[in-house]
């Protein structure tokens, strides 16, 4: 896989089976049948541990349909018991996300659950966390992992009695993202640091749409950040199901001391990936593209100039599409993208598209309130600014109405940003880069 996986493409239309809705609002999703569920557990040395795992699972409210084990290349293979199947990878380091993604392949359910072989469910798990993605396939369900010292506890006791008792402290980030963004229902484009793969479900229809986990990370996270991120482009929903409970034995990794650099070839590794703030790249040009803006085509002179140079100034990463003529014009910047053919590869993987109708100015803080217009958890796929300005719209409700053939799915609303206007008809270049106007 790439290191940079494109959006899920739109063209490919729904599935055979469920529905969508408006933004992220999946509490209104219609009541559904059970489909049935292929349960992936990675494993890598932990033969207690999954034990417990594959224990818990033969008590589930909701049966499997099918149990896979995922082996990142342990050099005793697994045990497991009749009616798990196994897969083996080589031992080339941790992967994680190559091991699961061997282990959706072999799947036959028709939604996919992920649990680590140390992260042991409660019997109404499977029931819980497949309720969504079950009714709504494009969906990502994370469920809610505890921890606990499991030491010397029988691998066959139940849960969640056997580790209440021993409970360790839940990283109360995570918790309180959780409770602040009502388990993820007012999700934003951020959102996808609240995913973790260690008990997460979705459809295999949308997983293998998205083309899986990227196997090209090594070493410990990112790779569910960079597919809930990926997931979100696409026009998918995020849930947190709070009741979908499985235990975890040990404590959480981030209690652990870590070294200044601990974290570095991760903050790389998602930054090179994502490009949302807060986790992305400030100024380097590298990594992909967050936001995209086209101008008229028929712009020219000091306003094509004067719209350019500031929206450049004011958002030092975006790429502008442009026509051969104003390329000439605007000169060799690395930023600056020929409209066809290259803009719609760009528009495929980007989150926003900025599309100025006429010469604009305004202030950087302007700007930038313009681009996170679409950053939150509203369902307007585009707004208008002010008389027609400029367009802004958010590309992943778009992916998400062409897919299900329902422009409804990406409505357009008015936006108001002061400070941003047009160039004035008689502006000249000089009084713009002296800050006259």
């Amino acid at each position: 896989m790439s290191a940079v996986p494109p959006a899920a493409p739109a063209s490919l239309g729904p599935p055979s089976w469920g529905t969508t809705v408006p933004g992220n609002a999946w509490d209104t999703a219609p009541a559904a049948e059970p489909r049935s569920v292929t349960v992936v557990v990675t494993h890598y040395e932990q033969p207690a541990e999954l034990a417990r795992t594959l224990a818990a699972l033969g008590r589930q409210t909701l049966a499997p349909h099918q149990v896979v084990v995922a082996d990142d290349g342990s050099p005793t293979p697994p045990v497991v018991p009749p009616g798990v199947e196994l897969v083996r990878q080589e031992d080339r380091g941790f992967r994680a996300a190559a091991a699961r993604n061997l282990g959706a392949a072999r799947a036959t359910g028709d939604v996919l659950v992920f649990l680590d072989a140390d992260t042991s469910p409660e019997p109404g798990l499977l029931a819980r966390l497949t309720r969504l993605p079950s009714a709504l396939p494009e969906l990502l369900a994370v469920g809610r992992r505890r921890h606990a010292d499991l030491a010397g506890v029988p691998t066959d006791a139940p849960l969640p009695a056997a580790a209440e008792a021993r409970e360790l402290a839940e990283p109360a980030w995570l918790r309180d993202a959780y409770r602040r963004s009502e388990d993820l229902l007012a999700a934003d484009a951020t959102s996808f640091r609240f995913v973790i793969s260690a008990v997460l479900a979705c459809s295999r229809w949308w997983f293998e749409l998205l083309g899986g986990f990227d196997e090209t990370f090594g070493g410990y996270g990112g790779e569910d950040w960079e597919l809930a991120h990926r997931s979100w482009l696409a026009g998918g929903l995020v849930a947190h199901v709070p009741h979908a409970v499985a235990w975890h034995d040990g404590p959480d990794a981030g209690v652990a001391p870590r070294a200044v650099d601990d974290g570095l070839a991760e903050a790389v590794a998602v930054a090179d990936r994502v490009a949302v703030p807060g986790v992305a790249w400030r100024g380097l040009l590298r990594g992909p593209v967050d936001v995209v803006a086209s101008v008229p085509g028929d712009l020219a002179g000091t306003a094509l100039l004067a719209t350019v140079d500031g929206l450049l100034a004011a958002l030092p990463t975006v790429r502008v599409l442009v026509d051969p003529a104003q390329h000439r014009a605007l000169g060799d910047d690395p930023r600056l993208v020929s409209r066809d053919p290259g803009g719609a590869a760009l528009l495929g993987r980007a989150r926003v598209h900025l599309e100025l109708h006429r010469g604009l100015r305004g202030d950087a803080a302007a700007y930038r309130e313009l681009v996170a217009a679409v950053a939150g958890p509203g369902d307007a796929g585009t707004r208008v600014l002010g008389d027609g300005l400029a367009s802004v719209h958010d590309l992943r409700l778009h992916r998400r109405a062409a897919r299900w053939g329902r422009p409804g799915l990406a409505p357009t609303a008015a936006l108001d940003v002061p400070g941003l206007d047009a160039v004035p008809a008689d502006g000249e270049l000089r009084a713009y880069l002296g800050q006259w106007w």
